[in-house]
């Protein structure tokens, strides 16, 4: 049986009708009846906030007419279902009204089992968009909260990408003490370029990782050779050029390191074909590794060395401005030589502030 809830709006502007209607309904379904007589009446019970299930509307009314009461209805109460009653025996007339949002309509004179009938058809029609809506809401919420929980899995999965990458960058310290803060500052130095070329933030991700892991090959060659203070022979400088291929081969098969592979592989090439392991050019190098090249260099002259004091910002621009063309690619100089000065100075004191940490898979994010 209907629940008391269910209050059906009569609307007539002959009150004898509404009173039959109302009538048929309540002993026939024990429906709650409100009645309005007049259009403008029922309109101002929709607005009022009053909740009714089931609105039946005459359709030939003084005043607002059906059709516009129909219509004004629908757009403060679009989950109502309405049915036109009318005595006009016209089809057109009907099919207009259904045209217009109209669940049903009836012709006058009509039985009471007709009437419950289109009742009970419009309330259970009511009761399936209901149903149908909270299960809607309630997919809605269940994706939204299993995807809130798959972005929950893939920041951690990341950030255990920031954490191999950090016993990576480790390892590398303790094998060559000079890499200390050369493989950080130079990353910072290679994003800050990669963002203002615009590039996306996975590929400034692939990037930083690639900027990163840089010099991870020098893990494979012999201390002897890597920690040697006089200068290498000619064998020993083939040797320690490998660590290019061996650290491609080393992080090739890692899922997440695979893109940034080829940057290591490719971070000691320039741009006019001089450079190892390959002897590529131009584009033939990965972008990454054409930006790398620069913050590389930039990060080389500007920091000290045995055999050398840092030099200044001013001359590490005018070295990367004199071989644009032969080691750096000329288009991510020009970009690097617009950027302001104290972009690099700035990037190099939070990376030697001790609370500094640096997060490799959200480099792409501003």
């Amino acid at each position: 049986m209907p629940s008391p809830s269910e209050r059906i709006l009569v609307v007539d502007d002959e009150e004898p009708i509404r009173e039959i209607v109302c009538s048929m309904l309540i002993a026939g379904g024990k429906y709650d009846c409100v009645q309005a007589g007049s259009g403008e009446e029922a309109l101002a019970l929709l607005e009022s906030g009053d909740e009714f299930a089931l609105m039946l509307s005459d359709l030939m009314m003084t005043g607002m007419d059906g059709l516009a009461l129909l219509e004004r209805a629908k757009e403060r109460v679009p989950e109502m279902p309405v049915v036109m009653v009318t005595a006009v025996h016209d089809i057109s007339v009907a099919l207009a009204a259904i045209r217009n949002g109209a669940y049903d309509y009836l012709l006058k004179p009509f039985e009471r089992e007709q009437l419950l009938a289109t009742v009970r058809r419009a309330l259970e029609n009511r009761r399936l968009k209901v149903e149908n809506r909270a299960y809607q809401t309630n997919l809605e919420s269940l994706v939204e909260a299993r995807t809130q929980q798959l972005h929950n899995t893939m920041r951690n999965l990341e950030r255990s990408y920031d954490i191999t990458l950090e016993a990576l960058g480790d390892a590398l310290d303790l094998k060559d003490a000079e890499t200390e803060g050369h493989s950080k500052r130079v990353t910072a130095f290679t994003i800050a370029i990669a963002k203002q070329m615009g590039l996306s933030d996975k590929d400034i991700r692939v990037i930083a990782r690639g900027a990163f892991l840089h010099d991870i090959g020098k893990m494979a060659i012999p201390d002897a050779i890597l920690r040697k203070p006089s200068k290498l022979t000619q064998d020993e400088v083939a040797i320690m050029r490998e660590h290019c291929y061996r650290g491609y081969q080393m992080l090739r098969k890692i899922p997440f390191l695979s893109e940034a592979s080829d940057i290591v592989y490719a971070h000691q090439e320039k741009y006019d074909g001089t450079g190892y392991p390959r002897g590529l050019k131009g584009d033939q190098i990965p972008l990454g590794a054409r930006i790398f090249s620069i913050a590389d260099t930039l990060d080389a002259i500007t920091s000290d060395r045995p055999y050398r004091p840092a030099q200044s910002l001013t001359a590490a621009r005018d070295e990367i401005q004199r071989w644009a063309g032969r080691q750096f690619d000329p288009e991510v100089v020009r970009v690097f030589l617009a950027m302001p000065e104290n972009i690099w100075s700035d990037l190099r004191k939070q990376i030697n502030s001790q609370s500094y940490r640096f997060s490799y898979t959200a480099a792409g994010k501003s």
